[in-house]
C-alpha cells in the first residue's frame, strides 16, 4: 500500500480538526442524551395530552426526530474514531478502494473521508 502524499504539517492540521469534530460530537450528543431524558420524561407524564396538543410538534415526533440526530451523530463519531485510528496506524489518506492517495482538499472538506474523489464518485452511481 502506498504511503499517503500528505505532508507532515498537513496530517497535524487534519488530526487537529478529526479531534475537534469529536469533541463537537460528543458535545452534542451529550445535549441530545439530556433532551431525549427530557422527552421521554414528558411523555410518561399522565398529564400531558400530546397528540392534541395544536401548538409545536406532538412527543412522539419530537422524540423520533432526536432519535434520529443521534443515529446520525454516533455514526459520524464512529467515523471520526476510525479515521484517528487509520491515522495511528499510518494508513491515513489513502484510499480504501483503489489505495491512492487521498487529496489534502477532500480531507481538508471531509477529514474522516475514506475513498479518493474518483472512488467517491464511482461509488455514487
Amino acid at each position: 500500500m502506498p504511503e499517503s502524499a500528505l505532508t507532515d504539517a498537513e496530517l497535524r492540521l487534519l488530526e487537529a480538526q478529526l479531534r475537534e469534530r469529536r469533541f463537537d460530537i460528543d458535545r452534542e450528543l451529550g445535549g441530545l442524551a439530556q433532551t431525549l431524558v427530557e422527552v421521554r420524561e414528558a411523555r410518561g407524564a399522565e398529564s400531558v395530552d400530546d397528540e392534541h396538543d395544536p401548538e409545536g410538534p406532538t412527543l412522539s415526533s419530537e422524540w423520533s426526530r432526536i432519535h434520529g440526530v443521534h443515529g446520525e451523530l454516533a455514526s459520524a463519531s464512529e467515523a471520526v474514531d476510525a479515521a484517528l485510528e487509520r491515522l495511528a496506524a499510518g494508513t491515513y489518506g489513502t484510499c480504501t478502494r483503489c489505495s491512492l492517495p487521498i487529496g489534502f482538499a477532500r480531507l481538508e472538506a471531509r477529514p474522516e473521508a475514506t475513498l479518493c474523489i474518483a472512488c467517491a464518485r464511482a461509488t455514487e452511481r
